[in-house]
């Protein structure tokens, strides 16, 4: 924290070269979050650009008694979900990592990734704040205080959206299996 104030310092300072240390610092993060909420796009290059660039303008706005790293993600998850707005359509969102017990047979193997795929397309219908949440929580594994920090969000929201999104996945979980259909036909060919 104490580094990333001086090159913040170093850069209001006038030294525009600075910069570049805070982007090789932060573009892996940037780009992780970026890929976990919007999904695979030909945008993310772009994005991240814009966010770097709103980053720098911003930069005198930054609040040195809290974590740079944090605001930069705010910044990250709020663009994010202005992109998804934007689409109208929701996006492969996450590479949602499940654990796998065995994979003993092809058989299983493919059945697993055909589950994990229904559950990217459940977690894709949520609305994209209940989403940005849910990501936060269940992705990047954030407390309730540290999605509220970096979404300017009372912890009362975040734990309100979270609630939401999930009932949601259950609803639809539960309406496939009343219908007779298992995870893994939900969304089949």
């Amino acid at each position: 924290m104490q580094e990333d104030q001086e090159t913040i310092d170093r850069i209001l300072s006038g030294d525009k070269q600075a910069f570049a240390l805070i982007i090789d610092k932060y573009k892996g993060r940037v780009f992780s979050l970026l890929r976990k909420m919007l999904g695979p796009s030909p945008d993310t290059q772009d994005i991240a650009q814009e966010i770097f660039i709103k980053a720098y303008n911003h930069l005198q706005e930054y609040k040195p008694e809290f974590s740079f790293s944090a605001w930069l993600y705010r910044i990250t998850a709020n663009r994010s979900v202005d992109e998804l707005r934007k689409r109208k359509r929701t996006p492969s969102l996450i590479d949602f990592d499940l654990e796998i017990a065995h994979r003993d047979t092809p058989e299983t193997s493919y059945l697993e990734k055909e589950r994990k795929a229904s559950l990217e397309k459940l977690i894709e219908e949520l609305d994209p704040d209940q989403r940005a949440v849910f990501v936060l929580r269940h992705q990047q594994f954030l407390s309730y205080e540290e999605i509220g920090e970096q979404l300017s969000l009372p912890v009362s929201t975040v734990q309100m959206r979270l609630h939401r999104a999930r009932l949601k996945l259950r609803k639809s979980l539960n309406a496939s299996r009343e219908r007779g259909e298992s995870l893994y036909e939900m969304y089949g060919n």
